[in-house]
C-alpha cells in the first residue's frame, strides 16, 4: 500500500524525509526548557532534585514514545492524538485531545517568543518587547508558509546547531569540573552547598516535574509529522530510537554539568530576579570558563533555538487544527490547503494566538513567561495521558479483534506496563503540581489557578462535546482498525 500524498489533490504533501523526522522531534524539544527553565529547576529543587526529576520524566517519555511509535507507524496521520483517541477511545476525548494539543503548542509559540524577547535584551536591555515579538513571529510564520520540505530543512539545520552547541557545552563543562578550564576544579562542591543536593523538600521536587515536562515536550512531534513523511513505517521507528536516547543524554548531562558548576543559590538561575532570565545557565557556564565572547555567541544560539522550538510548535499546532477541521471538529475554513499543501488558514489562526507574546511588553516579560510556561506545561501532560490511554486501548482492540501482533510495523516494548506507568506518573504530577498551595494556613488561590487552570478547561471541552454529541466509549471489538488508502 502506498503512503504517498500530494498537496495538489487536497491533501498534505509528504515532503519529510528520515533526517527531517529525527531533527523535527529533536529540535522541537530542545529550547527554553533546557536553555532557560533548567536554571529555575535547579534553583527550586537543588541539583539532585532537578536531576532526579528530569531522569524520571525521561523514563516516562521513553514509554510514551514507544506507544506513539506503535500508533503512528500503524496509522500515520497529521491528526495524531486526536485521530487515535477518536478511533480507539471516544470521539469526545479525541475532540478534547486535538484542541488541547493545538492550544498547548499555540501557547508554546507565545512562550518561546516571550523568551526570545528576554534573550535579546541581553544585548539591548531597553528595547521594546513588542517590536521583537512582531519580528520573530513574522519569521516563524514565513518559514511555515513555505513548502513542508522547506520547513523540514530549516528545522534540520536549526536542530543541528542546537545539538552542536549542547555538545560543546558538555565538553567545556567537563573540562571546567576537572579544572582544565576556568580555574580550580569544582568537583561536587556545589552539589553539597547549603542544604543541597536536594533543596525545598518534596513539594519543590514535585514542582520541578512541570519544568521537566515542558523541556521534553516536542518528542511527540513525530506523531504529527508522520502524516507528511514519505515513508512513515520506516522513518517513525528510526526517529524514536535515535531521538529519545539523544535527548535523555543531553538533558541529564546538561543538568548535571550546570548543577556541578553553578550553585543553586546563584540568583541568575532565576531564583531571585526575573530581570536575569535572559542570561541562561549555559551562558553563565561559558562566562565562568572565561569565554566572554563565546557567551555572547551562545546567547545568539539560544535565541535561534528558541525560534526553532516556536517554529516546530507552529507546524504541529497548524496540522492538528487542519485535521480537526477535516473531521468536522473545527470550522471548515481551517481545512483549506494552498497549492503547496500548506494549511494556510490554520497557520494564520495559530499566528493570532501567538500574538499572546505581545503581552510581554505590557505586563512584564518574566510574569508572562511564567504564566505561559505553566499553562503549556500542564497541557503537555494531558497530551501524554491521552497517548497512553489511546495506545492501551489500541493494543487491546487489536487483540480483541483477533489480529496478529507480529503484523504491526512497530511493536512497543513493555506493554502493558509502559502506558500504565506513563499514565500513573502523568496523573500524579498533574494532581500534585502545586500541593504546597494547600499546605499553608490559607489556600493560595492564585497559585492554584496558575497551576491547574488547564485541567478544568480540558474537562469542560471533553464533557461538553460528549454531552452535545452523545458520544460513548467505543467497545474494543468496534474500534476502527482499518488503515485508509493514503494514495
Amino acid at each position: 500500500m502506498s503512503n504517498k500524498k500530494t498537496g495538489t489533490d487536497g491533501r498534505l504533501n509528504p515532503g519529510l524525509k528520515a533526517r527531517h523526522m529525527t531533527m523535527i522531534a529533536l529540535g522541537g524539544s530542545i529550547g527554553t526548557g533546557l536553555f532557560l527553565a533548567s536554571g529555575g529547576a535547579i534553583a527550586s529543587a537543588g541539583p539532585g532534585g532537578a536531576l532526579l526529576a528530569y531522569a524520571a520524566v525521561g523514563i516516562m517519555v521513553y514509554f510514551l514514545m514507544t506507544s506513539l511509535g506503535e500508533l503512528a507507524t500503524y496509522l500515520p496521520d497529521s491528526g495524531s492524538f486526536e485521530t487515535y483517541a477518536s478511533r480507539f477511545v471516544d470521539p469526545s476525548l479525541g475532540f478534547a485531545m486535538g484542541w488541547n494539543f493545538w492550544y498547548n503548542w499555540a501557547i508554546t509559540i507565545a512562550a518561546e517568543l516571550s523568551a526570545a524577547t528576554l534573550i535579546i535584551k541581553y544585548w539591548f536591555p531597553n528595547s521594546p518587547s513588542l517590536l521583537w515579538s512582531v519580528l520573530f513571529l513574522a519569521l516563524i510564520l514565513g518559514l511555515n508558509i513555505l513548502s513542508v520540505k522547506g520547513y523540514g530543512e530549516s528545522e534540520y539545520w536549526f536542530a543541528t546547531i542546537k545539538i552542536a552547541v549542547v555538545i560543546i557545552f558538555l565538553v567545556v563543562g567537563v573540562l571546567m569540573i576537572f579544572g582544565i578550564m576556568g580555574g580550580e576544579a569544582v568537583g561536587f562542591s556545589n552539589f553539597t552547598i547549603g542544604d543541597g543536593p536536594f533543596h525545598g523538600g518534596f513539594f519543590a521536587f514535585l514542582g520541578v516535574f512541570m519544568a521537566a515536562g515542558f523541556s521534553f515536550q516536542g518528542t511527540e512531534m513525530v506523531g504529527v509529522a508522520a502524516g507528511e513523511s514519505n515513508n512513515p513505517r520506516e522513518h517513525v521507528p528510526r526517529a524514536i530510537r535515535q531521538v529519545f536516547w539523544r535527548i535523555l543524554l543531553f538533558y541529564i548531562l546538561a543538568i548535571l554539568v550546570i548543577g556541578l558548576l553553578i550553585p543553586y543559590t546563584n540568583p541568575n538561575l532565576l531564583k531571585s530576579g526575573l530581570e536575569s532570565i535572559g542570561v541562561s545557565p549555559f551562558t553563565l557556564v561559558f562566562e565562568k570558563a572565561g569565554l566572554a565572547f563565546a557567551a555572547s555567541v551562545m546567547n545568539a544560539v539560544i535565541l535561534s533555538s528558541v525560534l526553532s522550538a516556536g517554529n516546530s510548535g507552529m507546524y504541529a499546532s497548524s496540522r492538528v487544527l487542519y485535521s480537526l477541521a477535516l473531521r468536522g471538529k473545527a470550522p471548515k475554513f481551517l481545512g483549506k490547503l494552498n497549492r503547496r499543501g500548506i494549511p494556510v488558514n490554520a497557520l494564520l489562526l495559530t499566528t493570532l494566538v501567538g500574538m499572546l507574546a505581545f503581552l510581554a511588553s505590557l505586563f512584564g516579560d518574566g510574569v508572562v513567561y511564567n504564566w505561559l510556561l505553566n499553562a503549556s506545561g500542564m497541557c503537555g501532560f494531558i497530551t501524554w495521558l491521552g497517548i497512553a490511554i489511546s495506545h492501551y486501548r489500541f493494543r487491546r482492540a487489536y487483540m480483541a479483534q483477533g489480529r496478529d501482533l507480529n503484523d504491526l510495523p512497530y511493536k512497543a516494548r513493555w506493554f502493558p506496563f509502559g502506558p500504565i506507568f506513563a499514565f500513573i506518573l502523568c496523573f500524579i504530577v498533574i494532581l500534585g503540581q502545586n500541593l504546597s498551595a494547600f499546605s499553608g494556613e490559607t489556600i493560595d488561590w492564585y497559585g492554584v489557578i496558575v497551576s491547574y487552570i488547564s485541567v478544568p478547561l480540558f474537562l469542560l471541552v471533553w464533557l461538553g462535546y460528549k454531552w452535545t454529541k452523545k458520544s460513548k466509549l467505543i467497545p474494543l471489538d468496534k474500534c476502527d482498525l482499518e488503515v485508509p488508502d493514503q494514495r
